[in-house]
């Protein structure tokens, strides 16, 4: 069991952890894509880091650091494993919740061995999805129902699961643990890419849902600018996830032109490295990326002032970080699948084999993108440089 030791206290120290984390998945990260398993080993892996109590409250023994930092760890592992970033960035937002959106009772019990044990959370909250149903019993509830989509439900050690009380129609967040009986994991994610994300579905079968597992409202009318933090925090998660999938990339791309691809034969140079098409393409996209990186680290810190402002914060500063957020996620977008599927025109033929994987890349980035349309998010921006308008509050918004 990971011990306090273990758990990182400075900012500094997160990101050399998360280096070293990153380092140990790139070692077979792609052989592992391949082999499409249950990720046990790399949640194990970020539970002895430290690196899950990294936001928790030092009052529940966390190490009480900000969002800014939070987001470049998801970055930095990104650029080896895309799926364990994803893991990684859900899970922070799911254990903010326990702030946001439970009463500190709620805070106490479930984030203190959060902390202590280097819980990771996973959720099954999607709300395109068929909702779950709480149904009365006794003082708490019987949850059943089945979501497609559960991010590290069958990985992590507890849930985060949003349900609609039969009768009242009160949307509740509810805590749910891994092995609670009645929770069955689908263990079916088979998708194009981001193969180790433990993304599949998962049914619920009368879990029994007791009085202290029940965190808060989903209500719209219950919902503060604080507690409404999640939808913005997460598609933060998603543009830095982007960002670093590209940043890996780029590095990847880079190791083989300049190791392993020839110069063409009408370029009149004698390495890949000397071509001007090459250098070209290479500076356009490590342009755009550093563009991108320079909008992720001012979202991490507008993040970071925001969850620290706590009750204080208006609607309108949350509108204003969610317009922010919003145009990362467009042109992270945009960015990491250009520079995904451009790298192989200055690798060269070779490195489309299967051996050399830079496909991993494109593929984390094409299947996560499409998690909600871009094209809104492009609306949302537009709509605010226009009409000064904000997004109402949806847990995609």
């Amino acid at each position: 069991m990971p011990t306090k030791e273990m758990t990182v206290t400075t900012s500094g120290e997160a990101l050399e952890t998360a280096k070293n984390v990153a380092a140990t998945l790139a070692k077979d990260a792609l052989e592992r894509d391949l082999a499409n398993r249950e990720p046990e080993g790399e949640a194990q892996l970020l539970r002895d880091s430290g690196l899950p109590a990294l936001l928790l409250p030092t009052r529940v023994g966390g190490a009480g650091l900000d969002w800014g930092t939070a987001l470049r760890v998801v970055r930095e592992i990104a650029e080896a494993d895309g799926s364990i970033a994803q893991l990684l960035g859900y899970h922070y937002v799911n254990s903010a919740d326990l702030v946001w959106v439970a009463d500190e009772a709620g805070v106490q019990r479930w984030g203190r061995p959060s902390a202590a044990e280097q819980w990771l959370w996973g959720d099954a909250v999607n709300p395109v999805d068929p909702d779950l149903e709480l149904v009365p019993d006794g003082d708490g509830y019987l949850l059943n129902g089945r979501k497609n989509f559960a991010t590290g439900v069958s990985s992590g050690d507890a849930s985060v699961v949003a349900g609609t009380v039969r009768g009242s129609g009160e949307p509740l967040l509810v805590v749910v643990r891994r092995h609670d009986r009645g929770v069955r994991p689908g263990g079916d994610w088979d998708n194009l890419g981001q193969r180790l994300s433990a993304s599949g579905s998962v049914t619920f079968d009368q879990v029994v849902i007791r009085p202290e597992q029940v965190l808060g409202s989903l209500a719209h009318d219950a919902a503060t600018p604080r507690s409404s933090l999640v939808t913005p925090a997460i598609q933060a998660v998603f543009g830095n996830l982007y960002l670093g999938i590209a940043q890996g990339a780029l590095a990847t791309a880079r190791d083989y032109t300049t190791t392993t691809s020839r110069a063409w034969l009408l370029s009149d140079v004698e390495r890949a490295t000397e071509d001007p098409y090459v250098l070209a393409t290479y500076g356009r996209l490590v342009a755009s990326v550093k563009a991108v990186r320079a909008l992720a680290d001012e979202v991490g810190r507008a993040l970071a002032e925001a969850d620290a402002a706590g009750p204080a914060l208006t609607w309108d500063q949350r509108g204003e970080l969610a317009e922010q957020v919003a145009a990362l996620k467009v042109v992270a977008t945009e960015v990491a699948l250009t520079v995904t599927s451009t790298i192989f025109e200055v690798t060269g033929a070779r490195a489309t084999s299967n051996a050399v994987g830079l496909d991993r890349f494109w593929r984390n980035v094409r299947t996560h993108t499409l998690h909600d349309p871009v094209a809104y998010k492009q609306r949302e921006v537009g709509d605010h440089f226009l009409n000064g308008t904000h997004p109402a509050f949806t847990l995609y918004t």
